[in-house]
């Protein structure tokens, strides 16, 4: 039996190995053909597929991140993608890490009923409160600006910001707690010194999800930002209707657009799996 387990359990390790590896290379392949076809002259492109590159390396240039980067419209648009992104991600972990520790640890009046509701609102579609909403930011004069955009993102990734943490604070041994308020620490400081450090890998997973959802989001933004104050992905899809086949601007951009989540997910994605799976159990 022994004998045989071995080679058996090396040849289904090789068999997963493969197939991952085809799927990354699946993966992947996109992505190089989005680099690739950013780093050539539009008649390049209009010509011959980018794989032509491989043989010909001449035909690659940084040219078109330079007009890109001497494009105000486009600068401004990324720019406004970080001015939503960030602060929107440091808002939910906020709220949802505070939110989340109160209903895990603390008793309160209609605790439970209010968290049901919590859990109620992540069935609740985007897009019914698309107009609800525009329709009181234009009465407030948050409509078309990024202080807009940011509120109704927040709105929306607290619900499930909250039932993460809440799930994973849970998960906290009461023992611990009941020591440290033993040693006469108070919420706060609890909070500060026990619950964040060891919430972190589901904060971080958070974090990451968060600020790829709104880096990524064009239908939120294509409602409530006027022209100064659209992301990237909407600054993109203007100049896919206004030059249509741009591929000198839309390469570029839309690689710059995807780099930076891919950066900050493949920095993270340990502390991203690890809270994700261990929120999402109870």
């Amino acid at each position: 039996m022994d004998s045989r387990t071995g080679p058996t359990r090396w040849l289904g390790n090789s068999v997963v190995q493969v197939l991952l590896a085809l799927v990354g290379l699946i993966w992947i392949t996109p992505l190089a053909g989005l680099l690739l076809s950013s780093l050539r002259t539009e008649r390049d492109n209009a010509s011959s597929g980018w794989w032509t590159s491989f043989l010909d390396p001449a035909q690659l240039s940084f040219d078109n991140y330079t007009a890109l980067l001497q494009d105000a419209g486009l600068v401004q648009a990324f720019w406004n993608t970080v001015l939503i992104s960030v602060p929107t991600t440091l808002l939910v972990v906020v709220v949802a890490s505070l939110a989340g520790y109160a209903f895990a640890w603390l008793d309160f009046p209609g605790r439970d009923a209010v968290f049901l509701v919590v859990v109620g609102l992540l069935v609740v579609p985007v897009q019914v409160g698309l107009l609800p909403v525009a329709k009181l930011f234009g009465t407030v004069g948050l409509f078309g600006t990024v202080a807009g955009v940011i509120l109704f993102h927040v709105a929306y990734g607290l619900p499930f910001a909250v039932f993460l943490l809440r799930n994973y604070f849970a998960q906290i041994p009461r023992e611990m707690l009941e020591a440290a308020r033993l040693d006469g620490g108070s919420e706060w400081r609890i909070f500060l010194r026990l619950i964040l450090p060891l919430g972190r890998p589901a904060i971080a997973s958070l974090a990451i999800f968060q600020f790829l959802w709104v880096w990524n989001d064009m239908l939120v933004a294509l409602l409530f930002a006027d022209s100064g104050s659209q992301p990237l992905t909407v600054a993109l899809q203007s100049q896919m209707r206004q030059f249509g086949s741009n591929i000198g601007i839309l390469a570029p951009g839309a690689f710059l657009s995807l780099v930076v989540p891919l950066v900050v997910f493949f920095a993270f994605q340990k502390h991203f799996v690890q809270g994700v799976m261990a929120g999402s159990v109870k």
